[in-house]
């Protein structure tokens, strides 16, 4: 099941031309509809006669708060030009789900209702997300359509695979709301890193002290995926380096697993060589055991008799040292969470191992949790920013990255 990472400024004055085609997966799109008003999106639903049939028009207008646009001759609009008014002020118009019919209807240009016509008038960018049976989607006739739509500009979101409403299993599947919203915020999103090539380490390591236990941290690894969407959608190549976390993998981008530091570094020094960006925003244990037992250690009787254990630590590479070394370097950022002394700490840390960006934090203002409060260091000071949902933290973090990457060109 799809997680949704939503703040309200997402889609905020933006303006959605919603098309609905008969398929079972219309009843997808009331969610889709809520998604988008919460994400603050001004949404404008069409609907064919089929379509209404699955849901009724008067579900929409309630979720979106406007009069459902179903027939051509409405008698209500003033000059009779709906197929056209309807898309001018539209920002994005996407259809969903859109029928193995409907695509061949706009492959052809035909417009022989109001949803076929407002595709053919429309003035903004067109989005499909197919939905039908798996032998339907696969027939040559539906894949001569779809490439043709591809070659028209036109994109195509999905379909997914898995069980069908049929009864059968396969491609074919509308992708889940909360899919097709994030395929919207990207469209919409300006293209600002377009070109960079981004690998990220993200999340917590753990370094084991026996197959049980180990030495690991309280990192969520919430800010750096919320960085890795944010930058996917504003047009980077994204590979994330991931510790364990219990999150998933945002739209567009490259994930590798790791568990302990070592196997990070060696993911990343295997990735890095053709990135322009590394940040590094992975809490990476800074100590791991010496030795690993081989089976669970047990309790003797002098630690019953609270003598203790003691585990010889060895220190664990500092993966964005040696990255910010390299002979050609990428831009590099890292991340410093401190419990005191942020300013002294993260600036020294910033010039220690050379880098052009530090971002710091604070653990009380965002270890674990939904929010963070942060301050950039550069070459030209302290920067801090209010304390914001991650979600937008990372847009801002876009926007002070593009700044410097365009300067540093």
């Amino acid at each position: 099941m799809s997680v949704c990472i939503q703040t309200s400024t997402d889609l905020a004055g933006k303006k959605i031309l919603l098309g609905i085609t008969g398929g079972i997966a219309a009843y997808k799109c009331a969610e889709l509809v809520r998604l988008l008003k919460k994400s603050g999106a001004d949404v404008l639903v069409g609907m064919t006669d089929a379509a209404t049939r699955f849901v009724t028009p008067l579900t929409f207008q309630a979720l979106s708060g406007h009069p459902v646009a179903v027939d051509a001759w409405n008698p209500d609009q003033g000059n009779g030009m709906h197929h056209i008014d309807l898309t001018r002020t539209a920002d994005l118009m996407v259809v969903a789900p859109a029928s193995a019919d409907f695509l061949a209807k706009i492959a052809q240009g035909r417009a022989d209702d109001l949803l076929s016509t407002l595709v053919l008038a429309r003035d903004c960018p067109l989005a499909v997300a197919p939905a039908m049976n798996r032998q339907m989607w696969s027939n040559p006739a539906t894949q001569r359509n779809v490439a043709q739509l591809r070659a028209d500009g036109i994109s195509i979101w999905g379909p997914a695979s898995g069980a069908q409403a049929c009864g059968e299993t396969g491609e074919g599947r509308m992708q889940e709301a909360c899919e097709l919203l994030e395929q919207i915020i990207a469209a919409l999103t300006p293209k600002v890193l377009a070109g960079q090539r981004m690998v990220m380490t993200v999340g917590p390591t753990f370094e084991p002290l026996d197959p049980v236990r180990g030495i690991t941290n309280r990192s969520s690894g919430q800010m750096g995926y919320a960085m890795a969407r944010a930058f996917g959608q504003a047009g980077a190549e994204v590979t994330l380096v991931s510790g364990p976390v219990n999150l998933a993998t945002p739209l567009g981008v490259r994930r590798i697993d790791v568990e302990s530091a070592a196997e990070m570094r060696q993911a990343v020094m295997r990735e890095i060589g053709n990135a322009t960006v590394f940040v590094g925003v992975a809490a990476v244990a800074d100590y791991r055991p010496v030795n690993v037992a081989e089976h669970k250690l047990k309790k003797t009787e002098s630690e019953s008799a609270q003598r203790g254990r003691t585990i010889e630590l060895t220190t664990n590479p500092d993966i964005l040292a040696e990255v910010a070394a390299l002979p050609a370097a990428p831009f590099c950022v890292g991340f410093a969470a401190e419990s005191q002394h942020l300013d002294e700490y993260a600036e020294a840390k910033r010039r220690r191992k050379k880098l052009p960006l530090m971002i710091g934090n604070l653990v009380a203002d965002g270890l674990g949790t939904t929010d963070n409060q942060v301050t950039l260091y550069d070459d030209a000071g302290r920067h801090p920013l209010p304390l914001l949902h991650k979600a937008d933290l990372a847009k801002r973090l876009v926007e002070e990255l593009a700044k410097r990457l365009n300067a540093a060109a």
